[in-house]
């Protein structure tokens, strides 16, 4: 019984007022815009010293061409695949989806416009992206973790020459011409349907594309890819090179890159389209 009446009259735990809750809330969106605003100035740092590194000198052609065809030449098939079945499905919707306007008089000028201008450059980034993002984190997450780039460091290379470098202007030159090709392989996309389901001549479907793609559509989807090469291949690396916590923390920063690479490409392309509107 005695027990029964300690237990009752034990003091409980105070539960947080609301004033507390709210001042740890604060201090949480504090800690988090802090970190944000130190991997910002992080970030800008390397892209500052990547640049200056490009400019001081030649850079070793043959790491440079082994990115070429890490980034570039292995990234042709899920290019190839993604960009045709694209097409294709921007094909179809959009003879369905005009069928009572005559949507397939229009299918040429919508699947050539949508591609050059938004979705090729868009997904490309998005899917070359993650892939090359995640590749080049994880590679340079493991040297850092096994202390290789130290061991550049103590041999008096830079690590950003030897390093960032290369990948940077890989991912900066590759992602234009990709998206390029899938263009080229949408728009092929989009004839095969327009040849194959919606009986379309093939002389129709070509004419109505390029008369509807203009200098400036070009310039306009293709100049956005530099910028997201350059973004992609600068937060890979920056997140490889700030790896930290052996194989976990490889996982979390190849993790982290995929994130952030795409959501920073479509903030990019929102200020990007404005920018190219505003200019053509």
């Amino acid at each position: 019984m005695t027990s029964i009446l300690q237990s009752d009259t034990a003091p409980k735990p105070a539960t947080p007022t609301l004033l507390e809750r709210g001042n740890s809330l604060l201090d949480r969106v504090r800690r988090k815009a802090d970190e944000g605003l130190l991997y910002l100035g992080g970030l800008s740092d390397l892209a500052v010293q990547t640049v200056q590194q490009f400019i001081r000198g030649p850079i070793d052609r043959a790491i440079v061409i082994a990115q070429f065809d890490q980034i570039g030449v292995r990234s042709l098939s899920i290019v190839a695949i993604t960009s045709l079945f694209i097409g294709m499905v921007l094909a179809l919707q959009t003879a369905y989806s005009l069928s009572d306007f005559g949507g397939s008089l229009f299918i040429g000028k919508v699947v050539s416009l949508s591609l050059i201008r938004e979705l090729a450059p868009v997904l490309m980034a998005l899917m070359v992206g993650g892939r090359v993002g995640a590749g080049i984190a994880a590679e340079l997450g493991t040297m850092k973790v096994t202390e290789q780039i130290d061991a550049l460091r103590a041999l008096a290379t830079n690590p950003v020459r030897k390093l960032v470098v290369p990948r940077v202007l890989a991912t900066t030159i590759m992602m234009p011409l990709l998206t390029t090709l899938a263009c080229f392989i949408g728009i092929l996309g989009g004839l095969i349907i327009a040849v194959g389901s919606l009986h379309l001549s093939s002389n129709f479907y070509i004419r109505s594309v390029i008369e509807t793609v203009k200098y400036n559509d070009l310039a306009s989807g293709i100049g956005k890819t530099f910028f997201f090469g350059f973004a992609i291949g600068l937060i890979a690396c920056h997140n490889g090179l700030s790896t930290t916590g052996g194989a976990d923390g490889v996982g979390r920063s190849t993790t982290a890159t995929v994130v952030t690479a795409s959501i920073t490409v479509l903030i990019m392309d929102f200020f990007l389209t404005k920018l190219f509107l505003f200019l053509f």
